[in-house]
Protein backbone atom coordinates (compact mmCIF):
# COMPACT_ATOMS: atom_id res chain seq x y z
CA UNK A 1 0.00 0.00 0.00
CA UNK A 2 1.41 3.32 -1.40
CA UNK A 3 1.53 5.97 1.65
CA UNK A 4 -0.26 8.48 -0.56
CA UNK A 5 -2.87 5.89 0.18
CA UNK A 6 -2.60 5.43 3.38
CA UNK A 7 -2.97 9.08 3.97
CA UNK A 8 -5.95 8.74 2.31
CA UNK A 9 -7.60 6.07 4.59
CA UNK A 10 -6.50 7.97 7.34
CA UNK A 11 -8.00 11.03 6.30
CA UNK A 12 -11.50 9.39 5.84
CA UNK A 13 -11.00 7.55 8.73
CA UNK A 14 -10.77 10.55 10.94
CA UNK A 15 -13.27 12.13 8.71
CA UNK A 16 -15.69 9.60 9.81
CA UNK A 17 -14.81 10.00 13.32
CA UNK A 18 -14.82 13.43 13.73
CA UNK A 19 -18.61 13.65 11.81
CA UNK A 20 -19.61 11.02 14.50
CA UNK A 21 -18.28 13.12 17.22
CA UNK A 22 -19.86 16.06 15.72
CA UNK A 23 -16.63 17.93 15.47
CA UNK A 24 -17.50 20.55 12.57
CA UNK A 25 -13.93 22.48 12.88
CA UNK A 26 -12.17 19.43 12.45
CA UNK A 27 -14.16 18.12 9.66
CA UNK A 28 -13.85 21.76 7.72
CA UNK A 29 -9.94 20.77 8.19
CA UNK A 30 -10.42 17.37 7.23
CA UNK A 31 -12.37 18.14 3.90
CA UNK A 32 -9.92 20.73 2.82
CA UNK A 33 -10.57 21.79 -1.09
CA UNK A 34 -9.93 18.67 -2.26
CA UNK A 35 -13.00 16.75 -4.51
CA UNK A 36 -14.07 13.49 -3.53
CA UNK A 37 -15.81 10.25 -4.92
CA UNK A 38 -19.52 10.88 -5.23
CA UNK A 39 -20.13 6.96 -3.05
CA UNK A 40 -17.74 8.31 -0.23
CA UNK A 41 -19.64 12.31 -0.16
CA UNK A 42 -23.22 10.13 -0.10
CA UNK A 43 -22.26 7.58 2.87
CA UNK A 44 -20.19 11.08 4.62
CA UNK A 45 -24.04 12.45 4.39
CA UNK A 46 -25.85 9.75 5.29
CA UNK A 47 -23.49 9.76 8.51
CA UNK A 48 -23.80 13.11 9.39
CA UNK A 49 -27.74 13.05 8.68
CA UNK A 50 -27.76 10.12 11.05
CA UNK A 51 -26.24 12.77 13.90
CA UNK A 52 -28.46 15.37 12.53
CA UNK A 53 -25.35 17.77 12.12
CA UNK A 54 -26.64 20.64 9.97
CA UNK A 55 -23.23 22.53 9.65
CA UNK A 56 -21.79 19.29 8.97
CA UNK A 57 -24.32 18.91 6.56
CA UNK A 58 -23.47 21.78 4.88
CA UNK A 59 -20.00 21.61 4.47
CA UNK A 60 -19.95 18.09 2.75
CA UNK A 61 -22.81 19.33 0.48
CA UNK A 62 -20.00 21.87 -0.53
CA UNK A 63 -17.63 19.14 -1.33
CA UNK A 64 -17.25 18.92 -5.41
CA UNK A 65 -17.46 15.20 -6.69
CA UNK A 66 -14.46 13.87 -8.53
CA UNK A 67 -14.82 12.87 -11.59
Amino acid sequence: MTDEKKRGIANFSALETAIANGEEDSVKELLGKQPMLDIEKSYLLDLANLNNKRGIIKLLEAVPIKK
